[in-house]
């Protein structure tokens, strides 16, 4: 018998869902915070300890299968974009019997007809109240590093404003990575507000933010996973691995103790040495600094020319007068 191949899509599970509102009985509540829920009730307390909030038990509108659900102290939270495309982004209308339309922007995709809600109501018809006309819909999938599993969570939001910022986004670091590796990232919470036709309305839009690491870096090309893992400590390690400067020549041509030990002041603040001086540089560095010291101690007084002249005032030796403490050798003044 003949092998067969198996042309499957590989696909990571869902663990759960990153929700910006929750429900009171049948009422819909925005939240400023996090709402995480999952049919895991282990991932939703492990998220309680980590964000805040107390878990319980929740079953979504029109569905009988219990979940749970954990409604967060935290505006913030870390993640991580992984391989592949993670954004979703279509205008969609729900009803009881499920999607009834689901569109690209220009086609209605399940009567592959023109847009109807652009043809009904123009440009501006994502202004239309709720339920007259699609709602802009996104799904990121993300990975949350800090909760067990290696599976997806999903962020979505019906935000018209945040559509086109999610998309620019992922656009930017797809063109960096190339849709592999990882991107650490934050997604945050953030009250808005606009004013139309005389009123202020004031929603929650989810900003997507690089954690950790620059624009240069997100796109030039994928990064490791230890680094998407641990941006701050991969930057901290890059810099300590960066050439270092000849902290010796530096010093040799100092011209007195105090910028030598400028010198080693510059290197401990990058951690080339040892806080206390005790490693090999410090020693070398503090033993030119004494160099420079007696060097400046021993400098002959100028005697005078042919015709007995000095180039400077010369101050007679006094016993009773001795010298300022500054400048006695010895003195520890200079330290």
């Amino acid at each position: 018998m003949g092998s067969r191949i198996l042309n499957i899509q590989r696909r990571t599970a869902e663990h759960g869902r990153l929700r910006t509102g929750y429900t009171q009985g049948t009422r819909p509540v925005r939240s400023a915070t996090w709402v995480i829920t999952s049919h895991s009730e282990e991932h939703v307390r492990t998220a309680a300890t980590l964000w805040g909030g107390e878990p319980e038990q929740w079953s979504p509108l029109n569905s009988t299968t219990p979940q749970w659900r954990v409604i967060t102290k935290a505006a913030s939270i870390e993640a991580l974009i992984t391989p592949g495309d993670p954004l979703n982004q279509y205008n969609e209308m729900w009803s009881k019997g499920g999607c009834q339309r689901r569109c690209d922007g220009e086609t209605e995709l399940l009567s592959r007809q023109p847009c109807l809600c652009a043809r009904q109501f123009g440009d501006t018809w994502h202004t239309q109240p709720k339920g007259r006309v699609c709602s802009t819909t996104s799904r990121l999938n993300v990975m949350l590093p800090d909760l067990s599993g290696m599976g997806m969570w999903r962020a979505e939001t019906h935000s018209f404003y945040a559509a086109s910022e999610w998309g620019g986004m992922v656009d930017m670091v797809l063109a960096g990575t190339d849709g592999r590796g990882f991107v650490p990232v934050t997604l945050r919470i953030e009250p808005r507000q606009v004013v139309r036709d005389g009123n202020t309305k004031k929603f929650p839009v989810v900003v997507v933010e690089l954690r950790g690491v620059t624009p240069r870096q997100a796109l030039s090309g994928p990064m490791s996973a230890a680094v998407a893992l641990d941006p701050a400590g991969s930057q901290a390690v890059a810099a300590i691995e960066a050439p270092r400067p000849d902290y010796l020549a530096l010093a040799e041509a100092a011209l007195s103790s105090d910028d030598v030990r400028d010198v080693w002041r510059q290197a401990r603040e990058v951690g080339h040495v040892h806080p206390k001086g005790t490693d090999e540089l410090s020693k070398k560095l503090m033993a030119l600094a004494a160099q420079k010291d007696a060097e400046a101690v021993v400098a002959p007084v100028p005697g005078p020319d042919e015709d007995g002249a000095y180039e400077a005032e010369v101050i007679e030796d006094d016993a009773e007068a001795g010298w300022p403490a500054v400048a006695t050798p010895g003195s520890g003044a200079r330290s």
